[in-house]
């Protein structure tokens, strides 16, 4: 088992920055691909940036690419998600996950979530 719990969510003007943090604990962290994801309002889950055991490789959502970064420190068991140049359509309630394999689709650990909000 992994128990994962996210932190640094909260309200933010648009084009501001924030530092989402996921700590993990449980199964052996350095194993693990680790992954963000967010749910807007209304909206389906959707992948956002994820990061290889390594932290070698990533791969990452179009709709973010050149303002979200990801990385992770495997001494302290955490992974994190570094967003700037933030917008409005950026708020959503963001989840950290993991897994054995790097991949944007399927998951075996999640988050509860950190909501971000961005004012315009």
């Amino acid at each position: 088992q992994v128990q994962l719990v996210e932190s640094g969510g909260g309200l933010v003007q648009a084009g501001g920055s924030l530092r989402l943090s996921c700590a993990a604990s449980g199964r052996t962290f350095s194993s693990l691909a680790m992954g963000w994801f967010r749910q807007a309002p209304g909206k389906e889950r959707e992948f956002v940036e994820a990061i290889s055991w390594s932290g070698g490789s990533t791969i990452i959502a179009d709709s973010v690419k050149g303002r979200f970064t990801i990385s992770r420190d495997n001494a302290k068991n955490t992974v994190y998600l570094q967003m700037n140049s933030l917008k409005p359509e950026d708020t959503a309630v963001y989840y950290c996950a993991a897994s054995t394999i790097l991949n944007r689709r399927s998951m075996d650990y999640w988050g509860k979530g950190t909501l971000v909000t961005v004012s315009s």
